[in-house]
């Protein structure tokens, strides 16, 4: 079982040499490292070419984002499995091997992840510091990716790693253009053809709030292009009746955060309609206790909004995808 690292690298010479140092500690060896360099200027591709191991491959193409950087790297790939690290963050020493032993207990998933650690960009807090890892960790089997996500944000892209042979089926995996949701995209596609095995350990540590890193992302009352395309795929005949009702719960709850997100800024009218599109998919609690911010003040909505994003910890590149409650 080899595993092709992919590592999309844009002005990261910060952090890229630590980043694929996390990757040679690996316990398990049968593996190759791509860096796949998207026009940086900041000397971060010469820094990896410096590098004497020879499972470490450099990758050029000009300045196309993210996505069309993963893309390539998994071209590129030639193990049975890519495992997708950002080159601001950081591998468990047993990050690999616990991905072997999750797919000999779920041999059927095509998607294999870990849970993650979130750790603050700051130098007294790296290498992290791992929590104690059981011989046997818990493996979660996902059917139902969008409900799952809902009860708390599940993959982190730096914590996934995926068969090549359904990535190559499935190119280009990673919307080229997009950085923002990009990998969800991927993430939801793939939980509709196969389960997600994830490994209920932090083995990847995410550094938060890098500058210019993926994570930063300004909200939009606008509904972002995965979902619009998972709405699409949900009125086609390509999901059972099951995904169906899951994917248009999962929009219809994104179309709840944005009405709130109206009613806090003052825009009423906005908020009453992102709240009637919803209403068929996700009619509940969650529903009616928006609907009643209707009748309060935005600035009291946004003081509510406030207090509970400082009571969720920061999860992954699009956690805002999605607000539980």
């Amino acid at each position: 079982m080899k595993f092709s690292v992919v590592i999309p690298l844009y002005n990261k010479a910060r952090y890229i040499q630590d980043t694929i140092t996390s990757v040679l500690a690996q316990s398990f060896t049968d593996f190759e490292v791509i860096v796949v360099d998207d026009g940086s200027t900041d000397g971060g591709a010469e820094l990896v070419s410096f590098m004497p191991d020879p499972r470490i491959r450099l990758v050029r193409q000009a300045n196309a984002g993210v996505s069309a950087a993963r893309n390539l790297g998994i071209a590129h790939a030639a193990g049975e499995w890519v495992v997708f690290l950002d080159a601001d963050d950081w591998h468990h020493p047993q990050y690999l091997v616990t991905l072997v032993w999750a797919q000999a207990q779920y041999p059927a998933a095509d998607t294999l992840a870990t849970d993650f650690l979130p750790v603050p960009d700051a130098p007294t807090m790296w290498p992290p510091r791992w929590p104690a890892m059981p011989e046997q960790p818990e493996v979660e089997l996902i059917t139902d990716l969008p409900r799952r996500w809902m009860r708390a944000p599940s993959l982190c892209t730096s914590a996934v790693s995926v068969r090549n042979a359904r990535l190559r089926q499935m190119q280009p995996c990673f919307p080229v253009g997009e950085s923002h949701g990009e990998d969800l995209d991927l993430w939801f596609r793939l939980a509709e053809k196969t389960p997600v095995a994830l490994v209920r350990s932090p083995l990847m540590a995410y550094r938060l709030a890098v500058e210019g890193g993926l994570t930063t992302h300004h909200p939009e009352l606008a509904m972002p292009p995965f979902l619009e395309r998972m709405r699409e795929r949900a009125l086609s005949s390509g999901m059972t009746a099951a995904q169906r009702r899951s994917a248009l719960w999962l929009v219809a709850q994104h179309e709840l955060t944005l009405a709130r997100q109206a009613l806090a800024s003052g825009q009423r009218h906005e908020g009453f309609g992102w709240l009637i599109r919803a209403r068929r998919a996700a009619a509940g609690r969650r529903w009616w206790l928006t609907a009643t911010m209707l009748f309060v003040p935005g600035q009291i909505v946004k003081n509510w909004q406030l207090w509970r994003t400082r009571r969720i910890i920061p999860a992954n590149h699009a956690a805002d995808a999605a607000e539980a409650g």
